[in-house]
């Protein structure tokens, strides 16, 4: 099978050098350039190596030469990604959170409309995959659950992507609300945090964190914790090409790496 031209949105960024590298060293991909807002030079050297490819702040220069687009950057950046690359027959693997209903209507459109696969994931680190699915099977058994995240300081959302498909898991696993005490003197406001159908969430920003989450299940006389730490952005690779490489033979909208996982 051919080699899939991989072009990464975001190429100056952490995670897309991140990806650059990644690519560079799967066997069946090969990276074929870059795109950044930013960008004032007309290559980025691949991390790792002596190689450069082309880079621009416009994809749509660069689009032809690509079979995948792999964007880390906003929403705003994944919506303008999937309406260059679809339209001109180019897959789409989309890392960006804060993405709306809508923008998860425009994905699907604009796959169907065009034939091409366009992949969605909140998180493409396997463990961390596996937790939301672990804690959708444990919900129904627990009344009580407090969600804990931590993200580096730059991390502009919160709480994270992450989150709240765990959250949205927990809640679909269960079927009704969780009890979420409120205490009767709250001394400094919010001190309980979020709440998403009684899952109460706690978010820290910090350096020295990449992404950790951490459910603990309430019942009486027990709990149980299920979590999961990134402890550096190689952890999110292996996910990111497992779904660059199932582009070749995905069509459609598909929203999680769970569903290409098997969960």
């Amino acid at each position: 099978m051919a080699e899939l031209k991989v072009v990464v949105h975001g190429a100056l960024g952490k995670m897309g050098q991140e990806v650059l590298n990644a690519v560079n060293g799967s066997d069946g991909l090969v990276a074929v350039g870059g795109a950044d807002f930013a960008a004032s030079e007309s290559t980025v050297t691949i991390p790792n190596s002596n190689s450069n490819v082309p880079l621009t702040n416009d994809l749509s220069q660069i689009i032809s030469s690509a079979d995948v687009v792999v964007d880390f950057t906003n929403a705003e950046g994944a919506r303008s990604v999937m309406a260059t690359s679809a339209p001109a027959g180019v897959h789409c693997v989309i890392g960006s959170t804060g993405m709306s209903e809508s923008d998860l209507s425009l994905a699907r459109t604009l796959a169907d409309d065009n034939d091409t696969c366009i992949i969605i994931a909140p998180n493409f680190a396997m463990g961390a995959v596996l937790m939301t699915h672990l804690v959708g099977l444990a919900s129904k058994f627990f009344d009580y659950a407090d969600l804990t995240e931590v993200h580096h300081e730059a991390k502009i959302d919160a709480p994270s992507g992450t989150a709240i498909s765990i959250a949205q898991a927990a809640a679909q696993g269960k079927q009704s609300p969780f009890e979420a005490p409120t205490a009767e003197k709250e001394l400094i406001h919010n001190t309980r945090g979020g709440d998403h159908s009684g899952v109460v969430i706690h978010s820290g920003r910090m350096p020295g964190r990449v992404a950790h989450h951490e459910m603990v299940f309430g019942a009486l006389g027990q709990t149980l914790t299920i979590r999961h730490d990134s402890i550096n952005r190689e952890s999110f690779m292996p996910g990111v090409i497992m779904a660059i490489k199932e582009t070749a033979s995905r069509r459609g909208l598909t929203i999680g790496l769970d569903k290409i996982m098997g969960l």
